[in-house]
């Protein structure tokens, strides 16, 4: 029985770029659980957008058929394996066209169960769990400036403003294996998760995000004003955010 949530997912282009390239949504299956994903796609010739829809597309085509519910471990086996598939073919899409030559996508895709999700991310698109009074970071970005930073080279404040902030250590696409990274955390009703792209954190912070999600308004209210502001303080990226809330209502007796 699907268990209840209040979701939204939105994308912006932003104020910039003429195209978005950024992907994703919240797909629910026959076992009535929840796939959320988010893909920054890169790449010249509108590639990029390729890369990202190619993912997101082929995450939900195998997902939303399933009936049966995962334990943690075959839950993070599950999504392992299909993204480990959708680089293969995002892989082998760009080597037989030279329009689409190097393109890629990060990903970071959440399954929903009753009492717990299990995360895995490529890249530098955030996954945070969200509750009454914390949002906390759950992804580490496969970033150049991230590395910098853990080892004592950048600092915060540094990374914040480097120029090379937008290189990427893994991607999706861009190589014939990838290194994909798995998070499992226990929720329960009242709590949930925020994926993005960093259209979104490269302009607001973890403080800032969670003044947002938690002011008076609908989900989807609260979403459309993170957008909103990202895109005042410059939104030079495309802007994406998937929410997932366990419903605060009482849970149902099993």
């Amino acid at each position: 029985m699907r268990h209840p949530v209040d979701k939204v997912y939105v994308t912006d282009t932003g104020i910039v770029r003429e195209h978005n390239e950024d992907d994703g949504g919240i797909f629910t299956n026959e076992a009535g659980d929840y796939l959320a994903v988010v893909a920054d796609g890169m790449g010249g010739h509108q590639a990029g957008d390729v890369a990202s829809r190619m993912t997101v597309n082929l995450l939900r085509s195998v997902w939303e058929p399933i009936h049966q519910s995962f334990s943690v471990e075959e839950a993070e086996h599950w999504l392992k394996e299909q993204i480990r598939d959708v680089n293969r073919r995002v892989y082998e899409q760009a080597a037989s066209d030279q329009k689409m030559a190097g393109m890629g996508t990060t990903v970071v895709a959440a399954m929903c169960m009753r009492s717990f999700t299990v995360i895995a991310h490529v890249g530098d698109s955030r996954a945070y769990q969200l509750s009454e009074y914390e949002l906390n970071l759950i992804t580490e970005d496969h970033s150049l400036v991230n590395e910098l930073k853990k080892s004592g080279q950048l600092t915060e404040e540094e990374a914040n403003d480097h120029p090379r902030k937008n290189v990427l250590m893994r991607a999706v696409g861009t190589e014939e294996n990838v290194d994909i990274e798995t998070a499992s955390v226990q929720w329960q009703a009242g709590e949930g998760l925020l994926l993005c792209s960093d259209g979104l954190t490269n302009k607001l912070n973890a403080d800032n995000i969670q003044e947002h999600l938690q002011a008076p308004g609908s989900l989807h209210e609260r979403a459309v004003s993170l957008i909103h502001t990202a895109k005042e303080r410059g939104g030079e990226d495309n802007i994406t955010l998937a929410v997932i809330l366990q419903s605060s209502l009482e849970k149902e007796v099993e």
